[in-house]
């Protein structure tokens, strides 16, 4: 048998096994129940976000916030060093709010300077936040999201109905054009099947954990438990890591879609998609080369040589392709329908988008060896430094 044979029927057989696994746990990933009433003495729960130049959305993002119509709420919106406008904004909202008597809820706004040794920019900034925290609850949160008014009310009747310590929703992603969809979409399809999100709500299985940046909310007391965001300090994706962090810890966690109470425009251009990622998709690979090595080749032959073998082989091997492009469609269909309602007509656009996501993992590799570290946020880490942490 040739080696294109071979190659053919593993990947067969990755796509079957793939396909089997996500079709037997994709029941888990459901939606956050609507909540009908507010539970018995609701805690008192703090947001936390992180903003460095972010004047463009960070006010609609605590507009959204300070609409909520759950009842114990404070919110701790942390300026990281910004050198646009967003600490001038954030301090006119605090005044604006504080003058609105039917805005109950207090907003806390923090000014950082210095980012000390040993903290990447954005984790430095939460840790700040929470220590002014007084909740029960933290919520962290990222400074382009909105929210619906019973977002909040929903996700903490959910954790004390279901005795959760950590939920982290999927939001619904705001993507203009074609391509970029498809690049976006496709990034959340492959990053699923890496980490199988449902297997997060097994209670049985201290791994993988998951932790998505739009909606982590967590109890105060396993946040304290972890280390909090001193155990991540220098991981670029501490979002991913806490909940990592909190499933190895054993904490009940619950990875949910938040579709419908949540909404994100990720990155508003193809161009910016493929920069914004380049900066951090080496640090979920533990900066190691092997597994960027072995990420790249998966990208290729599993996402990519089906559809080359399909137009361009005619006997039972481009037969068995053709089977894999089926399974593959039909699986990235189904969790985009579960996790963000979406129809995915640009499913014919997988393989550019396997190409665009298999080109911005080696460019995140190259740029990290050839700089020696990765910028991020406009601060410089160094590789020896990100691999000790």
């Amino acid at each position: 048998m040739s080696t294109l044979g071979i190659i053919a029927i593993l990947t067969l057989l990755y796509w079957l096994y793939i396909t089997y696994d996500a079709h037997n746990g994709m029941h888990l990933l459901y939606t956050l129940p609507r909540s009908l009433k507010l539970p018995d003495k609701p805690p008192l729960v703090s947001v936390i976000i992180a903003a460095k130049e972010e004047e463009s959305t960070i006010l609609e993002t605590v507009r959204h916030l300070l609409s909520q119509n759950y009842p114990r709420l404070e919110i701790i919106a942390v300026n990281d060093r910004s050198q646009d406008a967003t600490g001038v904004r954030l301090d006119e909202l605090r005044r604006w709010s504080q003058n609105k008597s039917e805005i109950s809820t207090p907003l806390k706004i923090i000014h950082i300077t210095h980012l000390p040794d040993g903290w990447l920019g954005k984790n430095h900034a939460l840790y700040q936040g929470y220590q002014q925290t007084r909740g029960q609850y933290l919520l962290f949160t990222d400074a382009d999201i909105l929210f619906s008014p019973n977002a909040i009310t929903d996700a903490v009747t959910y954790m004390k109905e279901q005795d959760v310590q950590h939920l982290t929703l999927t939001p619904n992603m705001i993507a203009r054009g074609a391509l970029l969809k498809g690049f976006v979409h496709f990034f959340l399809f492959s990053f699923s099947l890496f980490v199988r999100p449902w297997r997060a709500n097994l209670d049985n299985a201290r791994e993988p954990g998951i932790g998505i940046g739009a909606f982590n909310m967590v109890s105060r007391s396993a946040y304290e438990a972890i280390g909090t965001h001193k155990a991540i300090a220098l991981r670029p994706d501490d979002d991913l890591q806490l909940g990592i962090s909190l499933k190895k810890a054993g904490f009940r966690q619950k990875v949910l879609s938040g579709k419908h109470i949540l909404q994100v425009e990720w990155y508003p251009t193809l161009k910016a998609a493929v920069i914004g990622l380049e900066k951090n998709l080496f640090s979920g690979f533990r900066y190691s080369y092997s597994i960027a090595l072995l990420a790249c080749l998966g990208q290729l032959i599993f996402f990519i040589l089906p559809w080359l073998g399909l137009i361009s082989l005619w006997d039972w091997r481009g037969a068995i392709y053709g089977l894999d492009v089926i399974l593959q469609i039909w699986l990235y269909r189904k969790l985009m329908s579960r996790l963000m309602d979406k129809r995915a007509e640009e499913a014919y656009l997988l393989p550019v988008s396997a190409s665009l996501l298999l080109y911005t993992i080696i460019r995140s590799v190259w740029l990290t060896w050839k700089q020696g570290g990765i910028y991020w946020r406009g601060t410089f880490y160094s590789l020896r430094e990100l691999k000790k942490k």
